[in-house]
């Protein structure tokens, strides 16, 4: 088992003083750089304070795949406009250079080949990592994770609560870290702001005790079928090496090697899962699926968002607000303070802290200003069109991630630090954490 010294010191989070460069801009000769790459549709109201945040922690580097509303030029005009952001647009050319992969002829991704919604989205998001570990290295980054917009790192337990000094103090000889997900607990219906509203968060298995997991189960759970509402297997950072490649959209893996992974036992990733109300709906308008029990598990990898997009697709508004202040919402101020003092769920302010500070800084105003006055109305016009052609062919051609011309045993101690994890040759999937089921397993 790997050791790394505990840091029980690291200072709380100040807000950020950006008032004088919103752009964050980070000297070439700062070690080790860290790149994030996410496949995303999301608005600006979503993508930047995501991006900020990170650029505030210490991330350097951005390899956005875009599309849907992100792909707009009202969008990702701005997105480009930002220093050591890199966009990249699902075009025609970007299809063709994907199908020729590699990843089409091999076996660890294949289960998950020419089905819809979130199997689709899985195989995108790693043809997407793929591309990117090439332009990490092109762009001289030491470190890439994948992350979603709707997660954020929390570099706790490292000095300063930055992501440099978290990944500088990673021994050499390791290639992947885990970062453990937390899940975000919404107290309220109406959250507009997730990032900036949002301070109460359900840890993971892998930092609690085994007989507090198991012990506080059913009331975590509120009836839910899993602990988590979604994933519980974490996310992962690479060092950028030969022969690296995704392992699906959780884990990294290397052609000619088993990588060294560790995992953190302090730092996680933040996944804001269904904060909004709205987010029942969106989901829902991303996928053609029945919603009936049998054709939602085509679509679908986890029990809750099947649950989710049939209530969707079937309730009134009034039933889907319902049922998602019964599933979702935790409103029961008993059972959280109960729940909080147990270790299960925990208060995490300084994401919340860091987005408010850029917020009232001006700096997401005053970047959209930029990019706006920075592109003339004949520009405007000019993307919008060009945007529109590459949208249209391929809309055209039906769903975009499916290859061209082809139809169709873990226990958590008091203090874990870091511990070596096993590693899988095929993709690793979105897990759903331990279940009443596992602790009988252990017996």
């Amino acid at each position: 088992m790997a050791r790394w010294p505990h840091r029980p010191d690291h200072p709380l989070v100040a807000r950020p003083d950006v008032s004088g460069d919103w752009k964050l801009s980070y000297g070439s000769d700062l070690k080790p750089k860290l790149c994030i790459t996410t496949s995303t549709s999301a608005g600006l109201e979503q993508t930047l304070p995501w991006l900020f945040y990170h650029k505030v922690i210490g991330v350097t580097n951005f390899f956005l795949f875009v599309e849907g509303k992100a792909a707009t030029p009202s969008v990702s005009k701005v997105l480009e406009s930002i220093p050591g952001v890199k966009v990249i647009y699902r075009t025609k050319e970007l299809e063709e250079q994907q199908a020729r992969s590699r990843i089409w002829n091999e076996t660890w991704l294949a289960s998950f080949f020419y089905k819809p919604c979130n199997y689709e989205l899985f195989v995108k998001q790693s043809l997407n990592m793929e591309m990117a570990i090439v332009m990490a290295r092109e762009a001289g980054m030491d470190w890439i994770i994948h992350l979603d917009t709707d997660e954020l790192i929390h570099p706790a337990g490292a000095r300063e609560y930055s992501m440099r000094q978290l990944l500088a103090e990673v021994p050499g000889n390791v290639d992947m870290v885990i970062f453990p997900n937390y899940e975000s607990s919404v107290e309220r219906d109406d959250i507009k702001e997730p990032f900036s509203e949002v301070s109460m968060f359900k840890k993971n298995y892998d930092h609690l005790l085994k007989d507090t997991y198991f012990g506080n189960y059913k009331e975590a759970t509120r009836g839910n079928p899993n602990y988590f509402l979604t994933y519980g297997n974490g996310k992962s950072a690479a060092r950028i090496q030969d022969h690296l490649r995704p392992n699906g959209a959780h884990r990294w893996h290397n052609y000619m090697k088993t990588p060294n992974e560790i995992k953190l036992d302090e730092a996680a990733v933040l996944h804001y899962t269904y904060p909004k109300f709205s987010d029942l709906t969106s989901r829902r308008d991303r996928c053609r699926c029945k919603p009936t029990k049998e054709d939602v598990k085509r679509c679908f990898m986890l029990e809750f968002d099947r649950a989710a997009f049939i209530i969707a697709s079937t309730a009134t508004e009034e039933e889907m607000l319902h049922w998602y202040r019964e599933h979702i919402v935790w409103a029961d101020k008993t059972v959280n303070s109960k729940l909080l003092k147990k270790g299960i769920l925990t208060r995490i302010y300084a994401p919340m802290v860091i987005v408010q500070g850029l917020r009232e800084s001006g700096v997401f105003t005053s970047v959209v200003a930029a990019a706006h006055a920075n592109l003339s109305k004949d520009e405007f016009l000019s993307s919008i069109e060009s945007s529109n052609t590459s949208r249209s062919a391929i809309e055209s051609r039906g769903i975009s991630s499916r290859k061209i011309g082809n139809s169709g045993e873990s226990q958590a101690t008091a203090r874990k630090v870091l511990e070596t994890a096993d590693t899988y040759s095929y993709a690793v999937p979105p897990l759903s954490p331990p279940s009443m089921y596992d602790i009988h397993l252990d017996m």
